[in-house]
């Protein structure tokens, strides 16, 4: 089955089946695909997948819609292809000749969801040649307050359909951004854009309406 692989500066937030007919794209919320972000129309583009062939369409968005670096109007999507909204990329993969072993793996914690993924690289280290120490996040609050999830893995969202964050385990440290929805989680209070944030020893995060704290492992 084919599927598209969403990322944002190099990292893969989430992997979208072409299980729909039509599959609609853009910052408001009834899309299949929501990106709030502000360089993202409303009503921006649109899949359509017809057997095993998918053809994409700008619709008339303010600032456009590339493939492999052009503009489009109507595009026939050929596996490889990718497509660029603003600052954001989705890959088009029919899994004929890519894995996305490939590619960087996820974890996701859906607050009543499992885990799954696989471990992230070894890292070389931070700023200064310190080892990057493990990390864990642990719910303070809901129906699965006290469980814990190391942070073990290259990129781990955070949240539920309608409000979610990824955390990003990086060389230089463990780092909070939004991805999708329309309130931003909260670091300490501040609420975090899609700017990515930091996050610090003992700092605690708050997504649709969970609570949880972000620690380093002793």
């Amino acid at each position: 089955m084919a599927k598209l692989v969403l990322s944002m500066d190099g990292l893969v937030l989430k992997e979208i089946p072409l299980v729909k007919e039509r599959l609609s794209i853009g910052r408001k919320a009834h899309n299949d695909i929501q990106i709030d972000n502000m360089a993202i129309s409303g009503e921006h583009a649109v899949v359509v997948t017809i057997l095993n062939d998918s053809f994409l369409e700008d619709l008339n968005s303010t600032n456009g819609t590339l493939v492999n670096g052009q503009p489009i109007r109507k595009h026939f999507l050929k596996d490889g292809d990718v497509i660029e909204l603003g600052k954001y990329r989705m890959k088009y993969i029919t899994g004929s000749s890519e894995s996305t072993d490939d590619l960087w793996q996820t974890t996701s914690i859906g607050f009543s969801a499992g885990v799954t993924g696989r471990p992230a690289p070894a890292q070389g280290g931070q700023a200064g040649g310190t080892t990057l120490p493990a990390a864990t996040i642990r719910l303070l609050s809901g129906a699965n307050a006290g469980h814990q999830l190391k942070l073990t893995k290259t990129l781990t969202t955070l949240g539920k359909p309608g409000q979610v964050a990824v955390i990003a385990r990086k060389p230089q440290g463990y780092f909070l951004t939004h991805v999708e929805g329309g309130e931003f989680p909260l670091l300490n209070g501040q609420a975090v854009d899609v700017r990515p944030r930091r996050l610090e020893n003992h700092d605690l995060i708050e997504i649709a309406g969970v609570k949880m704290e972000f620690f380093f492992n002793n």
